[in-house]
């Protein structure tokens, strides 16, 4: 198992903030550190999940612009046809 190096950094909490985390360590039998770590890692995670739906939020409306016109602009045989080799295609 691979140990990553691990890095002293300095952050400033309001003093509600800082016992409310202290109060979570107390009850979780945690240190501020890995609640800390923690927190980031699921911040990262969620930022992560919000850009990825972000991109597919926009994909999807291209295509649907796509769709739309090729809909007004090309008879359903010729639809077909299209989407059959899009599927051959993968």
């Amino acid at each position: 198992m691979v140990v990553a190096e691990k890095q002293r950094i300095m952050v400033y909490l309001s003093s509600q903030l800082l016992a409310q985390l202290d109060e979570i360590c107390h009850e979780e039998k945690i240190n501020r550190s890995e609640i800390v770590r923690e927190a980031m890692h699921l911040y990262i995670m969620e930022r992560t999940r919000r850009i990825l739906r972000e991109q597919l939020k926009e994909g999807y409306q291209l295509m649907a612009e796509l769709n739309l016109r090729l809909a007004e602009e090309y008879s359903c045989d010729e639809i077909y046809d299209y989407e059959r080799q899009l599927a051959e295609a993968d």
